[in-house]
C-alpha cells in the first residue's frame, strides 16, 4: 500500500488538488451565502422575523449536524475508502447502500417527530420569546425539518464523491440551495411585495426546495461512480457494524455541541431583541476562514489519511504538523481583521434596508468575540481529522463534551451584565458574552487535543519562532490597514471594506515572505512545491 511518506510526486499533487477544490467548492458556497445573508438583512435586519428563522433553523440544523457531513465523514469515510484501496468495489458500494438505507429509515422517523413535536420543542428551547415569535418559529421548523433531512442524505452522498476524490461538485452543491433562498426572497419580497411574517414562511419553502436541488446535484455524480447500489436496511453488511460503532461516540459530541447551540440560542432568547439575529449573522462571518482553509484541508486528508493508517503514526504526525502551519498562517491574519476592521466587513456585508449601522455595531461586537477563538476553533477541526484518520472517534467526542461544558458556563455568567451595555439606540452586547465563553472553551479544547494526541503520533506542530513571525506579519498588515481605514474614512461601506483589506493583506504576505513565514504562490492557489520530492500540503 503507498504511504504518504514514499507516495510519488503525482499522488501527492493530487492530494494538494483536491484541498484546492474543497477550498474553492466552499469559496463559492460561502459567498453565495453571504449574498443570501445580505438579502436576508435587507428585508428582516434584527427584527423578530430574523430572530425566529434564525431559531427555527437552529433546530432542524441538529438534526442535520448529527448525521450530517461531519458525523459520516468521521464513521462512513474511513471504511469506505479502505476499502476502495483495498479495490473491493462490490463490498464498498454494498456499506454505501447499507448506509443510505439506515439513514432513509432513521431521516423518516426523526423528521416525523420533528415536525409533530415542533409546539413543544420552541415553547422549551425558546420561552424566552414572546408568543408570536413562537408561533412564527413553530411554522418555520415544520417546514425546516424535511428541508434537513434531505441536507443529510446530500451529506452521504458527499461522502461517496471525496473518498474516490471527486471534491469540488460536493463542496459547490449548497450554492444552490443558497440560491434557491435568495431567488425566494428577491421574487416575492421585492417583487410581490410580501409582508415580513409572509415572507419568511415562504423562505422556509424556498429552503426545504432548495435542499432537494443540491441533493439532486450530486446524484448524477454518485450513481455514476456506483452504478449497481441499491439501498438496503441491514447490519450484516461488511463495514457496517463498525461505521454504527464508530458513529456512536461522534454522534454523542456532535450532540452535546448542537444542544450547546441550541441552548447558546435559547439563552439568547431572554436578552434584548436581536439577539438572536446577531448571533446567527456573526456565526456566518466565523465560519467563513474555518470552511475555507481548516475543512478543506481536513475534508481532504481523511480520506488519504485513512487509506494509509498502516503505515504507522509518523506520516500522520507530518502531515498534521504541516496543516497546521498553513491553517495558522491564514487564520491568524483573519482574526485580527475581525478584532480591527470587522465593523468594516460586517457594514460592507449586511449593512442595507432594516440593518442599519446600530446593528452592524451589535454584530461586530459578537463577531470579534468569536474572532478570539478562531484560531483554536480551526486547528482542532485538522486534529479531529486525524484522530477520525485512527479511528478513535471517541476522544474527539469526550473533549467536545468539556468544551461545551466551559463555554455555556462562561457564556451564560457574561451575557447578562453585557446585556446591560447599550449600542446605538437600542441594542444590546449581550450575545458577544455567549461568543466569548464559546472562544474560551475553544482554547481548552485545542490544548487537550493536541495534549492526547501528541501520546498517540508523537511531537506535532511547528516552531514557536513560525508562529511569532505569522503574529508579527499579522500586526504589520494590521497597520497598514490603519492607514488605509483613516484615509477611507466617511465613504460608504462597499469602498471603505476593500480599500482596508486589500493592503492589509498585501502587507501581511509581504511581511510574511519577508519573515521567511511566506507560503509559495503556488501553495496559495493549491499547487505548492516542497520537500521530500513532491509538493507539500497546502490548502
Amino acid at each position: 500500500m503507498t504511504t504518504l511518506a514514499d507516495s510519488p510526486p503525482a499522488e501527492k499533487a493530487r492530494r494538494r488538488r483536491g484541498a484546492s477544490s474543497v477550498a474553492v467548492g466552499i469559496l463559492l458556497s460561502r459567498i453565495a451565502g453571504l449574498v443570501r445573508e445580505r438579502v436576508f438583512a435587507h428585508f428582516f435586519g434584527t427584527s423578530l422575523y430574523a430572530d425566529a428563522w434564525r431559531a427555527a433553523l437552529r433546530m432542524p440544523n441538529v438534526l442535520q449536524n448529527l448525521l450530517g457531513e461531519g458525523t459520516l465523514s468521521a464513521s462512513f469515510i474511513p471504511i469506505y475508502a479502505e476499502l476502495l484501496e483495498e479495490e473491493r468495489e462490490e463490498a464498498a458500494a454494498r456499506f454505501a447502500g447499507a448506509i443510505l438505507g439506515l439513514l432513509l429509515v432513521t431521516l423518516g422517523a426523526l423528521t416525523v417527530v420533528g415536525v409533530l413535536a415542533a409546539p413543544y420543542l420552541v415553547a422549551l428551547f425558546f420561552m424566552g420569546f414572546d408568543p408570536e415569535r413562537q408561533a412564527l418559529t413553530v411554522a418555520l421548523v415544520r417546514i425546516l425539518f424535511p428541508m434537513a433531512a434531505l441536507l443529510v442524505l446530500s451529506a452521504w452522498a458527499l461522502g461517496i464523491l471525496n473518498s474516490h476524490r471527486h471534491f469540488f461538485i460536493s463542496y459547490v452543491a449548497p450554492v444552490f440551495w443558497n440560491l434557491t433562498m435568495i431567488g425566494t426572497l428577491v421574487a416575492l419580497g421585492s417583487y410581490l411585495a410580501f409582508s415580513d411574517a409572509d415572507l419568511v414562511i415562504a423562505l422556509g419553502w424556498g429552503a426545504l426546495v432548495g435542499g432537494a436541488v443540491q441533493l439532486a446535484v450530486q446524484l448524477p455524480f454518485v450513481f455514476r461512480l456506483l452504478p449497481a447500489f441499491l439501498p438496503r436496511v441491514s447490519l450484516a453488511v461488511h463495514g457496517v457494524r463498525e461505521a454504527i460503532r464508530n458513529f456512536f461516540p461522534v454522534l454523542a459530541g456532535r450532540g452535546v455541541v448542537n444542544l450547546s447551540a441550541w441552548l447558546d440560542y435559547a439563552l439568547a432568547a431572554f436578552l434584548a431583541t436581536g439577539a438572536v439575529a446577531s448571533l446567527g449573522y456573526a456565526q456566518t462571518l466565523h465560519l467563513l476562514p474555518i470552511s475555507l482553509f481548516a475543512m478543506s484541508i481536513a475534508a481532504s486528508e481523511l480520506p488519504e489519511l485513512s487509506r494509509t493508517r498502516s503505515a504507522g503514526t509518523s506520516p500522520i504526525a507530518r502531515e498534521v504538523s504541516r496543516a497546521l502551519e498553513r491553517v495558522s498562517f491564514f487564520l491568524i491574519p483573519s482574526t485580527l481583521a475581525y478584532l480591527f476592521f470587522g465593523d468594516v466587513i460586517v457594514a460592507a456585508i449586511f449593512q442595507t434596508g432594516e440593518f442599519g449601522a446600530t446593528e452592524t455595531l451589535q454584530t461586530y461586537a459578537v463577531l470579534a468575540a468569536y474572532a478570539l477563538g478562531l484560531p483554536a476553533s480551526s486547528a482542532s477541526r485538522v486534529l479531529s481529522s486525524a484522530y477520525y484518520a485512527l479511528r478513535d472517534t471517541g476522544t474527539p467526542a469526550r473533549i467536545a463534551a468539556g468544551r461545551v461544558a466551559i463555554s455555556l458556563v462562561l457564556g451564560a455568567a457574561l451575557m447578562f451584565p453585557l446585556d446591560e451595555i447599550a449600542v446605538g439606540e437600542e441594542a444590546r452586547l449581550g450575545a458577544a458574552g455567549l461568543a466569548l465563553g464559546a472562544s474560551a472553551a475553544a482554547w481548552v479544547e485545542l490544548f487537550l487535543l493536541r495534549h492526547r494526541l501528541r501520546r498517540r503520533i508523537g511531537e506535532h506542530g511547528f516552531s514557536r519562532s513560525r508562529l511569532l513571525r505569522i503574529v508579527a506579519a499579522g500586526a504589520t498588515g494590521s497597520a497598514i490597514g490603519f492607514l488605509a481605514l483613516g484615509v477611507l474614512e466617511g465613504l460608504h461601506p462597499l469602498l471603505v471594506a476593500p480599500g482596508t483589506l486589500l493592503p492589509f493583506g498585501v502587507a501581511y504576505l509581504g511581511s510574511a515572505h519577508l519573515l521567511g513565514v511566506g507560503l509559495p504562490l503556488g501553495a496559495l492557489l493549491g499547487r505548492s512545491s516542497g520537500d521530500e520530492g513532491g509538493p507539500t500540503q497546502s490548502p
